[in-house]
């Protein structure tokens, strides 16, 4: 089920000697990272990010109410890969249609005839459309598109969701080991879209949509699925 908070955005490297970060942002405008103020890491400490330029920010460390610059080099470096977090009472309420990322990735997956599945690991879009990855012990990923044909209930107050695909749609080891996108949205139409993190949204028409967060965008046509190389 959902977790309290949702991440956002990610720092990477250093850049140049001021204390400069890059940052990978997870919202849909890159520029709306920092509109939620300050941003919480793993371990629950505080901070707070200024662009500097395109996907370059200044990061403040936020403690006892006091702001502190991260002026070097050096203390940039230590803020490599960390994950950044907002509480998920900060997002919006998702839309008739729509549902966050991260309400997904957890959920029991079952058949039609009720027959368990597995869970929800991740939620894909590499801008063909959203897709529903479950893990099966001993074989290959099982691949679905997130569609209302393949994926006609999504309960998570329930915590489950339906699959009927038309195939299955198996990802080879190469491909299960490569790198994976934050978000996706789901749209009823056939395509769907991926905040890399925070949600998913399912809109009527056949596009991707997103919202400030990672979201995926279910359609409600059919899709042509294919069956990955062994």
């Amino acid at each position: 089920m959902p977790e309290s908070r949702i991440e956002v955005g990610v720092i990477g490297r250093a850049h140049g000697v001021r204390g400069l970060v890059k940052v990978t942002s997870h919202t849909a405008d890159p520029s709306d990272l920092t509109a939620y103020g300050p941003l919480s890491d793993a371990a629950g400490r505080l901070y707070r990010l200024r662009w500097k330029g395109d996907g370059i920010a200044e990061v403040c460390c936020l403690a006892n109410g006091q702001e502190t610059r991260i002026a070097d080099r050096t203390a940039a470096e230590k803020l490599t890969n960390t994950r950044l977090f907002i509480d998920r009472s900060a997002l919006p309420p998702a839309e008739e249609d729509e549902f966050y990322v991260s309400d997904l990735v957890g959920l029991r997956a079952v058949g039609a005839d009720g027959a368990d599945l597995g869970v929800v690991e991740t939620v894909h879009d590499y801008g063909a459309g959203a897709s529903l990855e479950i893990p099966r012990a001993g074989g290959a990923p099982l691949i679905v598109p997130f569609t209302a044909a393949c994926v006609p209930t999504v309960d998570i107050a329930g915590g489950k969701v339906v699959l009927v695909p038309p195939h299955e749609m198996v990802v080879t080891t190469e491909d299960a080991a490569a790198p994976r996108e934050p978000v996706v949205t789901m749209s009823r139409e056939p395509v769907v879209t991926m905040p890399r993190e925070p949600v998913v949204t399912t809109s009527r028409e056949s596009v991707v949509t997103t919202s400030r967060e990672s979201v995926v965008t279910m359609s409600r046509e059919s899709v042509v699925t294919t069956e990955g190389a062994a």
